[in-house]
Order: C-alpha cells, then sequence, then structure tokens
C-alpha cells in the first residue's frame, strides 16, 4: 500500500549565527516586508530546509514501496470502450 505522512513538530532549540551587520540589516527589512521578525523568517527558512530533505527522503521511500509491490489486477485488464461506456 503506497502512504505518504509528512511529520512535523518536536521540540526547539535556540541557535546563534554570525553574519555581516549589513546582511542581517537587510535580511531584517526583508523579513519585514513579508510581514515577520527576522527570527521568524530564518525559523521558516529552517524548516523549509530541513522538511525538503525529509519530504525526498519519504517520497523516495514511498517511490520504493509503490515500484516493487509488484502490484495485483487480479485479471483485471485496461478497456477503454469500458472507461468511455462505449460498449
Amino acid at each position: 500500500m503506497c502512504e505518504f505522512h509528512a511529520i512535523a513538530g518536536g521540540p526547539t532549540m535556540n541557535i546563534t549565527l554570525s553574519v555581516d551587520e549589513r546582511v542581517a540589516e537587510s535580511a531584517r527589512e526583508a523579513a519585514r516586508k513579508m510581514g515577520k521578525s527576522l527570527n521568524q523568517a530564518v525559523r521558516d527558512y529552517l524548516e523549509q530546509l530541513a522538511g525538503h530533505e525529509q519530504q525526498t527522503a519519504e517520497w523516495q521511500a514511498w517511490e520504493q514501496r509503490c515500484l516493487s509491490g509488484g502490484g495485483q489486477l487480479k485479471g483485471w485488464k485496461f478497456d477503454r470502450d469500458a472507461l468511455h461506456d462505449r460498449g
């Protein structure tokens, strides 16, 4: 059976970043224009970055399950006419 489950949540932690002051100010202004604090913009970016890798791994596992499942059609065959009620 092919299923996909998104995984989210978990404990949080504080981190310290060192960036050029001009970069931080420009980033703060960009975040403000998005209606976010710099902290929220960085948090969103990190969640997106981490989520992308997690989704990629989950997608690959799901795809492998689907491809290796072998399928069980039990004698069923595709019938275009039946699909379009032509017969």
